[in-house]
């Protein structure tokens, strides 16, 4: 008994809200919609959906087209990513910077895992289809192209595929002109104290980056300083390196795959094959973060 309201213990007070009903229901998604779904809206799953046009009758082709495309829908958010980090550097918003470095870290990794569906077919598997491709080869990418130029991978010859498309065209062109990533690092190190040289700084940006020894030099004193700012760019220095590993992974993923497909024939589209593949893989993307390294 409650000597406070005469009421047994146990039993609630006369004056108590009454409990909420239970119930076992749960409330159901709207399903009536006028015209298309919202999700429908905003994702465009029944565009994606239907972009599959096999040209073969072999069904493995069907996993070759949509593991294409799926790696064209990660170059695409690659690109935002690596031109957002761009624009922070350039406005000197490092955190900005890192953020998107970092995501692209995890976007590059399931690009690479993107490779798994056909990195295993057999020579036969992949001449069942193979005839479908006609002249068309991974290289005639326009948005890795974008990719690539965003590495400081330059290369004016590159647009030459795309002159029949003129937006296209425009976009890489327009890419091809601006600084890289890479670019906009060694601008931001220049502006926080370090001497990477003018003819660095004043280069042409629509032609390959080249390693510089003063910029080895540069990136040797980062890591090897002891100040809280130096600190921070060695934050940056390994977001970078982060990525160009991936990068790296990303086309030896490549070349084992095709090695694996079709061995040392000529490429679609005419190129090398797997002794392009070769020759792009020895590359290391931000050289001078990788050289700079024996010097620490």
């Amino acid at each position: 008994m409650s000597h406070e309201t005469g009421v047994p213990a146990g039993q609630p007070s006369p004056d108590a809200p009454a409990p909420e009903p239970q119930t076992d229901e749960v409330q159901a998604p709207e399903l009536d919609f006028h015209g298309t779904t919202p999700y429908e809206d905003y994702v465009q799953a029944d565009v994606l959906t239907h972009l599959q046009h096999p040209l073969s009758d072999d069904p493995g082709e069907m996993a070759f087209l949509v593991t294409t495309q799926v790696m064209e829908l990660w170059f695409t958010l690659i690109v935002h990513e690596w031109e957002t980090a761009a624009r922070s550097l350039r406005g000197d918003d490092l955190n900005g910077a890192l953020a998107a470095l970092k995501r692209s870290t995890y976007e590059l990794q399931s690009l690479n895992a993107s490779w798994e569906p056909i990195a295993h077919l057999t020579p036969a598997q992949f001449n069942a289809y193979r005839s479908a491709l006609g002249e068309g080869s991974g290289f005639q990418s326009a948005m890795y192209r974008r990719l690539e130029f965003l590495l400081g991978e330059k290369s004016a010859s590159m647009l030459v595929p795309h002159r029949g498309a003129p937006r296209v065209h425009a976009e890489l062109e327009k890419a091809l002109h601006q600084p890289s990533l890479y670019d906009e690092v060694l601008h931001y190190l220049s502006r926080h104290g370090q001497d990477v040289p003018a003819q660095v700084l004043e280069r042409d940006v629509s032609r390959k980056y080249e390693p510089d020894a003063a910029v080895e030099a540069v990136w040797a004193g980062v890591y090897t300083a002891e100040g809280d700012g130096d600190r921070e760019l060695v934050r940056l220095g390994e977001a970078l390196t982060e990525v160009a590993e991936l990068v790296w992974r990303w086309r030896n993923d490549h070349l084992v795959a095709t090695r694996r497909a079709m061995g040392s024939k000529v490429g679609t589209g005419g190129s090398a094959g797997v002794a392009w593949l070769e020759k792009r893989a020895t590359k290391n993307v931000f050289p001078e973060l990788w050289t700079a390294r024996s010097h620490v």
